[in-house]
């Protein structure tokens, strides 16, 4: 049974509820933090001058960044469980901030790929906030608050792409990195006064620890679904975000980074289904809406296809895959931190880790599939890795 996965000794926690202050810091905590991962993929062509590299090099820092935050959702996040969040959430942003301002400083190509890495791995925080948040809620408005937390994180993805293109147009690529970092620091000083304790669930060694999360995925098909669907769909968010720079700093646009980021505020106008996405997932139940997501994503896709040329055709894709998203992903998480109380952090991992990695091989793929074969190339790929994730889920509903 799903909802009956044995916790080994388990400490009994009541839950205190959330203020909509608390909500509202989280989602910018969110936003803020995750900023750190994207604010490289409107740079990248500068970066690639500065150290003499082709795309393809250069592309290994959008890689090798969602790489890291894939590794610190997979070791750190199911920590989440076994200590006091706070604590872990507060040590994690500390780290972002010091590796960030060591990415702004880095005097070669292999510095700024180790200091990448890190960023990824201490970027995670938005992941232990989410169960954070679900554990305070009310089980009768948990995916409304799940999508408010969500909706900053999604505007901080997107937004960090608009700030990084426009800083970086005009101070360069490496005043991005290093006003990230000042203000994750910032963000640190305020979290360590008004972030609340949040006691683990938990009790057992680190490895017993890891090991659950075998036994979570192989009892739980819910999960495995969940996983699957999240990979797909973040790998092909992905393809799209790392190739775009590409596009549109070359024929016929011929953009400078500045109007490249201005596309996050466009996908942004996206994070409006959100907290709407939490809302229908609470009344007519995730599978829903995740079917319509997933829809919404195909169709961006088949947009964009055909109007790789046009402003208005891309600027439609990007509205459309963004909320097919950001639907699919905030109906995936209330679906997932439904299943058991006491294992959020944990099943979280799994399905973040899951969806990472999908994100990092979509950036990987897709920068391969410009090379190759240039933006139909791009738009095959996306739509395929998407209609796998129909093909799941459709299969799902018919059982």
């Amino acid at each position: 049974m799903e909802q009956t996965i044995t916790e080994k000794r388990p400490i009994n926690i009541t839950h205190p509820g959330i203020s909509n202050g608390l909500v509202m810091l989280m989602a910018i905590t969110c936003g803020l933090v995750v900023a750190n991962i994207y604010y490289n993929q409107p740079l990248l062509v500068q970066i690639a001058e500065t150290f003499h590299l082709t795309i393809n090099q250069v592309s290994i820092i959008a890689t090798i960044t969602q790489v890291g935050y894939t590794l610190g959702l997979l070791f750190i996040v199911p920590l989440g469980d076994k200590t006091e969040r706070r604590k872990l959430i507060l040590v994690k942003t500390f780290g972002a901030a010091i590796c960030m301002i060591a990415a702004a400083f880095s005097a070669n190509f292999y510095m700024l790929v180790a200091a990448s890495l890190f960023v990824g791995i201490f970027s995670s925080v938005p992941q232990l906030l989410l169960p954070m948040a679900a554990t305070m809620a009310p089980a009768t408005s948990r995916g409304k608050i799940v999508g408010k937390v969500m909706s900053g994180l999604l505007i901080g993805i997107l937004l960090s792409r608009t700030l990084s293109g426009f800083i970086g147009a005009h101070l360069g690529w490496r005043a991005v990195f290093l006003i990230g970092g000042l203000a994750t620091a910032g963000l640190l000083a305020i979290l360590s006064v008004k972030l609340p304790k949040n006691p683990p669930t938990f009790e057992g060694s680190y490895a017993s620890l890891m090991k659950s999360l075998i036994t979570l995925t192989k009892e739980m098909p819910t999960l495995r679904q969940a996983a699957i669907t999240g990979f797909c769909m973040f790998g092909a968010f992905s393809v799209f975000w790392t190739t775009l720079v590409f596009l549109l700093e070359g024929s016929p646009f011929f953009f400078k980074s500045d109007m490249v980021g201005m596309f996050g505020v466009i996908g942004a106008c996206g994070a409006l289904a959100a907290p709407l996405a939490g809302k229908s997932s609470d009344k007519k139940g995730p599978h829903f809406t995740i079917l319509l997501g997933i829809i919404a994503a195909i169709v961006a896709y088949v947009i964009m296809g055909f109007s790789g040329t046009s402003l208005i055709g891309l600027i439609a894709g990007v509205i459309l895959l963004d909320v097919g998203m950001q639907v699919t992903h905030i109906s995936n998480q209330s679906k997932v931190f439904a299943l058991n109380p006491e294992a959020r952090s944990r099943l979280n991992t799994v399905y973040i880790s899951s969806s990472f990695a999908g994100g990092s091989l979509g950036s990987l793929l897709g920068a391969r599939a410009w090379s190759a074969y240039g933006w139909p190339g791009v738009c095959v790929l996306g739509t395929s890795i998407i209609l796998f994730a129909f093909l799941i889920n459709i299969k799902k509903s018919k059982q």
